[in-house]
């Protein structure tokens, strides 16, 4: 009964909306502003999330902006300055949604643009366009065309509006003269709600026409919190006009002088020009797309795997040191907190598909490596305890409501797998030593702390949240112990690695963490299991990624049974993905295939299919989800597998209705692998 209500209650979400199977493109053309969950455009610094309203924008998100305000008591993800918002009039009255027609809006994945179309009465179609600029960190481009079918005039206006949350709103304006050119900046700058962030942004139009020819900006303040400037012009009848918005928004955690650098930034953009910006734009993602994953055979699921990449590549920056909430850049949701979501789900198919896009995630975690120690000391353990929730600072950000933030200890493991597996895929033994090996030593040093030692094949972890997150205050959690033993494990091969003497106490207490079981021979979640529905995958995770359990018949009795604990609600996308994973390494395509949809299809809200945290859930995107799909993809229907050597690919089993899988581009050395 539940899954006809779930299967009718999709039917009614994509009734709205009409889809194309485009491999790039995701298209809607009925917006129903009452059922609409926007898309971002993202250069992993920067995020704009779509509206249905014309010439709005939803959120402009920005990465390592945390202040602490509302939820929790604890640092949370600040709205920035809505930079890309407009305003046009034609012919003297506002454009508004009660008076557009035909309105399509399309995500091009492949250049990672937002385009929106409508008709406006009987006098003009509108088109524009954003983009997140991959190769500028801080800096948004619009581009708009008018095209008249009648003679008419129009009054563009780029608006600067501060979020409510921010304070001491400064608004500025000006015009800098050139021979050569005439740069309008609109500006404005506020503080966070503590006063600890100086948040900046500036904007200025990009016009075509030479100058001297261009139109005359003016500027209008409005209140403390928006003013604009605009121009006019007037169209013929069959006539196209174009003109662009550039803008850069960055704060003080940023660069020490942020209003400057705004208004720099946009000045930089502006007499780079709209083509010369478009072309850098392109060729960065062109290069990111050259490690892509195929299907042949599926055109929809093939659309939905390039929507997840997509959305990874998005919300991750290349040299950046910073790592991705469990929603990326598409808005508040977490507070923009960093959990294992990042380090255990989206950190492997980034590291298979673009090792310089992870290395961020890992470089995030070593630059809090001092706060983890500090964390440490202060609950009377050694070595480094990473935080469930960390923001800008590494200190523990979880609210004190959430158990989790003091007993979910499995992200200190998670964090050194994350390291470990960076290595063993690059081959970086300069990186090891100089960051790998502080993470790896210290967090075993940790768990050498944590064990309790009662004895041989006793050495118990005790008190712990567990991966399957309502198991609360247990002993003995299957992935707790799992992942403790194995960061103990790899601590002392990154030593033998370096030339260095491993502590003899590593390698004792990860031989006598314990692994239980029931009396049916299932691998028991923890101490106290007796059963119960589970949240997400936990004992399932020891046969990948720790490897902890290799034998395919006991990896096979605990996908049985586990997988049937698993209510049908209330549970992230991950977990089917796991199951999708091991059932393809098994020989099972069509299980397999079954919980790869299982995993995302459920959760999917219109007009995008973007992917929300549970079935039927409302909060996308969910970024955690996409990553676990797609190591679904990788590790398991690709057989991909992360060793000590490097990559290797190992047996693994296609859907019945799939042809073959490319993938493309992957790992350090950029090696293509094929499975028909």
């Amino acid at each position: 009964m539940l899954k006809r209500l779930l299967a009718a209650h999709l039917l009614f979400l994509f009734s709205f909306c009409s889809f194309s199977q485009d491999p790039w493109k995701i298209t809607a053309d009925k917006i129903d502003l009452s059922n609409y969950y926007g898309v971002t455009v993202a250069n992993g610094m920067i995020g704009i999330v779509s509206s249905p309203e014309p010439f709005k924008v939803k959120d402009v998100v920005l990465a390592g902006a945390y202040d602490l305000y509302g939820r929790g008591r604890v640092s949370n993800f600040l709205r920035s300055f809505n930079l890309l918002n407009m305003r046009m009039g034609i012919d003297g009255q506002d454009i508004s949604d009660r008076e557009i027609s035909n309105m399509n809006q399309e995500l091009d994945m492949r250049h990672a643009s937002f385009t929106t179309t409508f008709d406006y009465r009987d006098k003009a179609t509108v088109t524009y366009t954003y983009y997140a600029l991959r190769q500028l960190p801080y800096t948004v481009l619009m581009n708009v065309s008018v095209t008249a079918k009648k003679d008419i005039a129009i009054g563009p206006a780029s608006v600067m509006e501060a979020p409510d949350a921010l304070r001491d709103v400064e608004n500025y304006y000006n015009e800098i003269d050139r021979p050569h050119v005439l740069i309008s900046l609109l500006t404005s700058s506020a503080k966070s709600p503590t006063g600890k962030l100086l948040m900046c942004a500036s904007t200025t139009f990009l016009f075509n026409e030479p100058h001297g020819q261009e139109p005359r900006v003016i500027h209008e303040m409005w209140d403390n919190n928006m003013h604009l400037m605009k121009f006019s012009k007037k169209i013929k009848a069959g006539e196209t006009y174009e003109f662009s918005i550039a803008g850069s928004s960055i704060t003080s955690s940023q660069h020490a002088d942020p209003l400057n650098e705004a208004e720099r930034l946009t000045i930089f953009a502006k007499l780079q020009g709209r083509d010369r910006l478009m072309m850098f734009h392109n060729a960065a993602w062109d290069s990111l797309w050259k490690s892509d994953i195929i299907i042949n055979g599926d055109a929809q699921a093939q659309q939905d795997v390039h929507s997840m990449m997509y959305h990874l590549y998005s919300f991750v920056r290349e040299g950046s040191a910073m790592s991705p909430s469990p929603m990326g850049l598409s808005g508040l949701g977490y507070n923009g907190h960093v959990f294992w979501d990042a380090d255990l789900w989206m950190f492997p198919a980034l590291l298979a598909l673009r090792p310089e896009l992870a290395k961020s995630v890992i470089d995030y975690r070593y630059e809090r490596l001092e706060a983890a120690k500090q964390n440490a000391f202060a609950n009377g353990y050694k070595g480094a305890m990473y935080p469930w929730e960390s923001a800008g600072t590494g200190v523990e950000e979880t609210p004190v409501w959430a158990l989790s933030g003091t007993f979910e200890h499995h992200i200190t493991a998670d964090v050194a797998l994350a390291a470990w597996d960076y290595y063993c895929v690059t081959q970086d033994k300069n990186w090891l030593r100089e960051k790998g090996w502080p993470i790896l030593s210290e967090t075993a040093d940790f768990w050498s702390s944590r064990t309790e030692r009662n004895g041989p094949g006793h050495y118990d972890i005790n008190n712990v949240v567990a991966a399957d997150e309502w198991a609360e205050n247990v002993d003995n959690n299957a992935f707790t112990n799992a992942a403790a033993k194995a960061n103990l494990q790899f601590a002392a091969e990154a030593a033998k690695i370096l030339g260095l003497t491993p502590k003899p106490d590593w390698t004792n207490v990860a031989n006598n963490i314990p692994i239980l079981k029931m009396e049916n021979g299932v691998t028991k979640e923890h101490a106290s299991y007796h059963g119960e529905g589970i949240k997400q995958a936990d004992v399932n995770l020891l046969a990948y990624p720790l490897k902890e359990i290799t034998d395919p018949a006991q990896i096979k009795k605990d996908l049985e049974y586990y997988e049937t604990r698993v209510p049908n609600q209330g549970t992230p996308a991950m977990t089917q993905a796991v199951f999708a994973l091991l059932y393809s390494r098994l020989g099972n395509g069509e299980k397999a295939y079954r919980f790869f949809k299982d995993a995302y299809q459920p959760n999917l809200n219109p007009p995008f299919r973007v992917i929300a945290e549970t079935k039927g859930g409302t909060n996308p995107y969910f970024a955690t989800g996409a990553g676990g799909i797609l190591q679904a993809m990788l590790m398991g229907f690709g057989g991909l597998d992360i060793t000590p050597k490097g990559i290797v690919q190992v047996k693994s089993k296609l859907p019945p209705n799939w042809k073959s899988l490319e993938l493309t581009g992957i790992g350090a050395d950029k090696k293509n692998y094929t499975v028909k």
